[in-house]
C-alpha cells in the first residue's frame, strides 16, 4: 500500500508499508520527487532486494558478534576474523552509515603502515564477508567495499625464493641429528610445517614407501598444540623416495618416538612441536648453513620445482602438495611449467632425433 498526499504547508507526503505492515513516510517538495521515491521503494519490495532503512542501526561489530558464532570456521579462520574486525576502523559505526570512503580509509591506514599486500587483502576480505553477510540479511542494501581498489601483491615468480640443491645439501648437513628428517619431509615430501610436526610412525608406510598425511599440529594461545586435520581437508598419501624413508628409520632407530601416539618429533610437554619451536631451530639452522632469505615453506617451493621439471602434470602436483584445486597448483606454479614455445621446440627436437640417429647422419644428409 503506497500513498502520496500533499499538507498544508505545501510539501507532499509519500508513505508506503512493507512486507512486514510497518509504515515509512518522507516529504518531498514536489509530488513528482514523492512519487519517483514510491516507485522506486515498491520496485524494490517487488523484487526481494528492499531493505528497511532502520534495520542497518546496528554496528559493524554488534553484527559481527551476533553473526560469527553460527559460522562454520576453523580455529585459524576465527583467529584470522577477529583479528581484521578488532583492526577495523569502522566497526564501530553503523552498518547504514558505513561508506565506501570508511573502507578506503582504513586500507589506506594499513598500507601507510607498512603492512604486506597479503596481508591489507586477507583482512579487507575478511570483513568484506561480514559486510556481504549483512547485506544478505537484509541490514543494508549493498556492500560498501564492493570495488574498493586493494594493494597489489608481488607476482609469483618475482616472491617466490626455490633453494638452490647447495643450499638444501648445506642446510640439511648443518641441521641437528633430530631436525635434519623434518627439514627433509619439507624438501623431498612437500609437507607443510604443521603437517611434517604432526607426523606418527604409524603415518609412515616403509613397505609401501608411503607417507600418509593425516593430521596438522595448530598453535594455540599458551604455547598449547591443537592436532587438527590438514589445511582445506588435503589429506593425502605422499609417494616417498627411498633415502627419505631410510632417514627417517634411522631417525627412529637412534631417536625413537614419542607418547602412546608415536610422534616422530616432539615439542614441550611431550606434545609435537608447534611453529614457533620449528621456526626457531630453522633460523638457527640456516645462520649456521649461511643461507639467507629462505623459509622453511620455500623447501615445498622445491618440492614442487622439483616435480615439474620432471614432467609432472598439474593434476599430480596438485595431488602431491594437497591443493583444493588444480586452479591453486597453477596459480602458485603456474610459471614452473614449460610454455607453449619450449613444448613445440621439444617436440621438434624430439622429432629431428626419431629422423636423424646421430649427428653424422644429421650433417650428411642436411648439408648443401
Amino acid at each position: 500500500m503506497a500513498s502520496i498526499k500533499q499538507r498544508g504547508n505545501g510539501k507532499w507526503r509519500a508513505r508506503y508499508r512493507d512486507e512486514s505492515g510497518k509504515e515509512h513516510a518522507r516529504h518531498f517538495s514536489t509530488k513528482r520527487e514523492g512519487q519517483r521515491w514510491l516507485d522506486e521503494q515498491t520496485a524494490k519490495i517487488i523484487t526481494g532486494t528492499y531493505v528497511d532503512p532502520r534495520a542497518g542501526a546496528v554496528t559493524l561489530s554488534a553484527f559481527y558478534a551476533e553473526w560469527a558464532p553460527r559460522q562454520v570456521w576453523e580455529p585459524l579462520t576465527e583467529v584470522a576474523m577477529n583479528v581484521a574486525l578488532r583492526g577495523c576502523t569502522f566497526a564501530d559505526i553503523e552498518l547504514r552509515k558505513v561508506r565506501r570512503s570508511h573502507v578506503e580509509s582504513w586500507i589506506k591506514g594499513m598500507h601507510s603502515r607498512g603492512l604486506a599486500a597479503s596481508t591489507i587483502r586477507t583482512r579487507a576480505n575478511n570483513v568484506r564477508a561480514v559486510l556481504r553477510a549483512a547485506v544478505r540479511d537484509k541490514l543494508i542494501g549493498a556492500d560498501p567495499s564492493e570495488g574498493v581498489t586493494l594493494p597489489r601483491a608481488r607476482k609469483v615468480e618475482q616472491s617466490m625464493r626455490i633453494p638452490t640443491p647447495e643450499e638444501l645439501r648445506s642446510l640439511l648437513s648443518t641441521s641437528e641429528p633430530w631436525f635434519a628428517p623434518f627439514v627433509a619431509l619439507c624438501a623431498f615430501g612437500g609437507l607443510r610445517l604443521g603437517e611434517a610436526a604432526a607426523l606418527q610412525i604409524g603415518d609412515v608406510d616403509f613397505l609401501r614407501r608411503q607417507i600418509h598425511v593425516r593430521r596438522q599440529v595448530q598453535r594455540q594461545p599458551g604455547g598449547l598444540v591443537r592436532i587438527s586435520p590438514p589445511k582445506y581437508g588435503s589429506e593425502r598419501t605422499i609417494v616417498a623416495p627411498d633415502a627419505l624413508l631410510e632417514l627417517l628409520s634411522l631417525h627412529v632407530r637412534d631417536l625413537g618416538v614419542y607418547g602412546e601416539a608415536g610422534w616422530l618429533f616432539v615439542g614441550e610437554h611431550g606434545n609435537p612441536p608447534h611453529q614457533n619451536t620449528i621456526h626457531y631451530w630453522w633460523k638457527k639452522t640456516a645462520a649456521a648453513a649461511a643461507v639467507e632469505g629462505v623459509r622453511l615453506h620455500d623447501l615445498r617451493h622445491f618440492y614442487a620445482s622439483g616435480l615439474i621439471a620432471a614432467g609432472c602434470d598439474v593434476v599430480t602436483v596438485q595431488r602431491a602438495l594437497g591443493h583444493a584445486r588444480p586452479t591453486t597448483t597453477l596459480n602458485t606454479y603456474g610459471h614452473l611449467w614449460p610454455d607453449a614455445e619450449d613444448r613445440t621446440r621439444a617436440a621438434a627436437a624430439g622429432l629431428m632425433e626419431a629422423v636423424f640417429a646421430d649427428s653424422a647422419d644429421r650433417l650428411r644428409t642436411v648439408a648443401p
